[in-house]
């Protein structure tokens, strides 16, 4: 694996590095020992995943609030999405900064969340499945999140949503 830097600090762009012959490829996606070594230390505590049949679909941008904040290793398994990491840490010199990226089935990236830092994708194709590791475990109650198209921030979507739930539509414009 190949662990780079972004201008956020925390936010984690990883490459796999597959072997390939003519069976196809192997890749390793994730060791915590690899993690560490590279200064990243990172042991999921849970594994889920996000079917998106629909093209076009938008989910985010969502954290979960202290004191039960979660850091998220995210990649897609099939599709591929418009992924964002927006810093939402107060105390952060990248407050309120975005960084995007696309992540896809074929090209093996994927991102590491860091706590605080709000996360979303806009689907690119339909039938598209994203696999979230997460540390610490999903405590319900603390979820929250910031409207995908919220002024404060002008993320640069490829295009706008054609499937958003309503919860994630409207929350209200941020004020932190």
């Amino acid at each position: 694996m190949r662990f780079q830097r972004t201008d956020i600090e925390g936010l984690i762009h990883i490459e796999a590095q597959p072997h390939v012959d003519d069976r196809g490829l192997f890749a390793r996606l994730h060791c915590p020992d690899d993690f560490a070594e590279a200064g990243f230390p990172f042991q999921p505590a849970q594994t889920s995943v996000s079917r998106n049949p629909t093209a076009g679909t938008l989910r985010g941008m969502h954290y979960q609030a202290a004191p039960h904040a979660e850091t998220k290793l995210v990649r897609v398994t099939r599709g591929r999405v418009f992924d964002v990491a927006l810093d939402l840490r107060p105390d952060s010199a990248t407050r309120y900064s975005w960084f995007a990226v696309e992540l896809s089935a074929e090209n093996l990236l994927a991102l590491l969340i860091p706590e605080g830092v709000a996360h979303g994708f806009l689907t690119l194709e339909p039938d598209t499945d994203v696999l979230y590791q997460i540390a610490p475990a999903y405590v319900p109650g603390h979820e929250t999140g910031v409207r995908w198209d919220d002024p404060a921030f002008e993320i640069d979507w490829p295009a706008p949503p054609q499937l958003i739930s309503a919860r994630d539509a409207s929350y209200p414009d941020y004020r932190g």
